[in-house]
This record gives C-alpha cells, sequence and structure tokens, in this order.
C-alpha cells in the first residue's frame, strides 16, 4: 500500500529558506515524535518566528552562544531550550547556515498517539489541550535538552521527523504580535495561527517581572 503526499518527509531545503516563509508553511505539517512506546503524530497550528541577531525578540539577538550555538544551522534540526526553571520549547532551524533563526512551535492537535501524552499532560481537560501552548507541546512530546540539536529530516529511527502533512488553505493563515515578547519586539506581527482552530493558544501581552528589592521598607527579612 502506497502512502499518500501527506506522508512525504520535509527536506531540508524546506527549512532553507527566510524565516518568515517557513513559519506560516508550517502550518498543517505533521510533527512526528518517535518514543519507546510508540509514535505521536502532531498536526501543527500554531507557530512564532524568531530572526536571530535583527530580531530584539530572538535567544540569537546578541549574537552566538553555547545555549544559542544550534540556531546558527545547519537548517532543520531542533533548537531545545529551557525557561523558567521549569519547561522546554522546541523551535525548528531555519534560514541559510550562520544566520540564526527559528520558529518556535506553539501548539499542535494530537492526531496519533493522544493516549501516550495524556500521563504527561494530566491537567488537560480535553485532548484540545494536550499540546495547547509551547511548553505544553515540549512536554506532550516528551522534549527535553536531549534532543537540542536533532537532524528532523527523516531518516530511520529519528526522534523527530516532520511530513508534508495537510496545510490550510491560505485564507484561514492569520498572524499577529507574538506572545510575551516585550522590548522592541513586542509589536513583530510574527506569530501564525489556523484561524479557528481549537488548539490554537490564547494570545497574552507580555507582563514585566516585578523585582523585589531586598532593602524596601517594612521587609524584616
Amino acid at each position: 500500500m502506497t502512502e499518500g503526499p501527506e506522508r512525504t518527509p520535509l527536506t531540508r531545503d524546506f527549512f532553507d529558506r527566510p524565516v518568515l516563509d517557513v513559519a506560516p508553511d508550517l502550518l498543517g505539517r505533521t510533527l512526528v515524535r518517535a518514543t519507546p512506546d510508540g509514535p505521536i503524530e502532531l498536526r501543527l497550528t500554531e507557530v512564532e518566528a524568531y530572526a536571530g541577531e535583527v530580531d530584539p525578540g530572538s535567544h540569537a539577538f546578541r549574537g552566538r552562544t553555547s545555549r544559542n550555538s544550534v540556531m546558527y544551522g545547519p537548517p532543520g534540526h531542533a533548537y531545545v531550550y529551557f525557561t523558567y526553571g521549569m519547561w522546554h520549547c522546541l523551535n525548528l532551524v531555519c534560514g541559510p547556515e550562520g544566520m540564526a533563526s527559528g520558529v518556535l512551535l506553539r501548539a499542535g492537535e494530537v492526531r496519533v498517539g493522544a493516549e501516550l501524552t495524556r500521563g504527561r499532560r494530566v491537567s488537560a481537560r480535553h485532548d484540545r489541550e494536550l499540546a495547547k501552548g509551547p511548553a505544553r507541546l515540549a512536554t506532550a512530546l516528551d522534549i527535553d535538552r536531549a534532543l537540542n540539536g536533532t537532524d528532523v529530516i527523516a531518516h530511520p529511527g529519528a526522534p523527530l521527523s516532520v511530513l508534508h502533512g495537510s496545510p490550510p488553505p491560505r485564507d484561514r493563515v492569520r498572524n499577529g504580535p507574538r506572545t510575551g515578547v516585550g522590548g522592541d519586539g513586542a509589536t513583530h506581527p510574527w506569530r501564525f495561527w489556523i484561524d479557528g482552530d481549537p488548539t490554537v493558544s490564547p494570545y497574552r501581552a507580555h507582563v514585566p517581572r516585578r523585582r523585589v528589592k531586598l532593602d524596601s521598607p517594612g521587609r524584616t527579612t
């Protein structure tokens, strides 16, 4: 039995393009996570673009570090980072090698292997919430820093790969400001999502974190 075109793996050339071309084109694609217990397949419904050293919202805005080095290529690799001391987030590196850029995978619909994700996402009230938000997506797919740098161009035994899937009609693709990004990068309309899809996460503007002054009046410790 021959599999349909939606099962065709994406190639390196797909990712070797400007980030603002790759990001909306990832919507509707199928992310496959291979686990010892079986595969999990996720249809991507929400992403955000980050353009490296020209983007104040990007981890690579101030240049290459040990943390962000995967963002500098080659394209078609996973960039996984740890945030708030609790969560991992998964990005796909794109653009020409040497120029940092990547797409944050923000949300998706679990179409295969939902039973494998529910135990990791016990707070999800419905299956549509299993991967509704970047930290939830990474948790549901058992993504951590061990997968940082993984090549997602499909090969036998690959822990992550991306298939052609079923991209939505262009008139269903929306874009707007990125969630939780502050400063000069706050207004970049580089978040893309499938309009009306119930797995898309709600937009939240950046809220500056409060700093507690240790010598503030009335403080006793």
